[in-house]
């Protein structure tokens, strides 16, 4: 295992290396312009740059806010939202043509409406993170009710367990999984939504910090931090699977059981 490990790390290391290569030399062989695509080089100075520029930080600080707290507002709305709809009888039935009418309204569509409402500020940023990481932890969170097994269902009924002893003891075991799912797809889309909304917003954050790179042909700053948005994301995916193993330490999923 341990041997195998180490080979996926030593593979990905010369995957990334012969990337950054490429990146280095495509331009200095004028297969592009280096203007338009500066080589590694060049945004490896950037990046330094921008490292050590307190405004860099700043603007990081502003993406991390907008994406956490957004990130929590979904998913605690999500989960209340779906165990609700999940457990009043009839009630999943009776939204489940609202669901499917907003689920697949792009979160862009709506930027129009957050700038009406609140311009630049932060609350611009909640609103479109929210709508679209809702939807990614109320659909798990409902699949994964819909997936309790009917024999402990009825088991916990005949034993006297109210409906909320239900929903802890045997509805959120079997949902956990599927909540976590959710929470894992929810903090990168909520990551996109918040650079986009910098980006096409213009609130305070990288985006924003992308797109005054821009308009001012700094062209290597853009890339840089383009580079940092890239990191983030993997650093967020990483967080969330870590997070998602310790919460699910008792699954087979993750002990490796098999079941026979």
């Amino acid at each position: 295992m341990s041997e195998a490990k180490g080979l996926n790390t030593a593979l990905g290391a010369a995957g990334l290396a012969a990337f950054l290569a490429l990146g280095e030399a495509v331009p200095r062989l004028g297969l592009v312009k280096a203007d338009y695509f500066p080589p590694t080089s060049r945004i490896a100075r950037a990046l330094g740059t921008e490292l050590a520029d307190g405004a860099f930080w700043s603007a990081l600080g502003d993406t991390l806010t907008g994406w956490a707290v957004g990130l929590a507002v979904a998913v605690g709305a999500g989960i209340v939202a779906g165990v609700v709809l999940s457990v009043v009888p009839h009630l999943r039935e009776a939204t489940a043509s609202t669901v499917e009418f907003l689920r697949p309204i792009p979160s862009v569509a709506l930027i129009p409406l957050a700038i009406l409402l609140y311009g630049t500020e932060l609350r611009s940023v909640l609103l479109l993170v929210v709508y679209a990481s809702f939807w990614q932890v109320l659909i798990q969170v409902m699949y994964g009710v819909q997936d309790v097994d009917p024999v402990a269902e009825e088991t916990a009924r005949s034993y006297g367990l109210g409906t909320w002893a239900r929903v802890r003891h045997v509805l959120w075991p079997t949902a956990l999984p599927y909540v976590m799912t959710g929470v894992r797809l929810a903090a990168a889309v909520a990551l996109i939504l918040t650079i986009t909304a910098e980006l096409v917003i213009g609130a305070p954050g990288l985006g924003q910090q992308i797109a005054v790179a821009q308009t001012s042909q700094a062209v290597p700053d853009m890339y840089a931090l383009i580079v940092v948005t890239g990191l983030l994301g993997l650093l967020i995916n990483v967080g969330a699977r870590s997070v998602e193993r310790r919460a699910l330490a008792w699954h087979q999923s993750v002990r490796g059981e098999v079941t026979v």
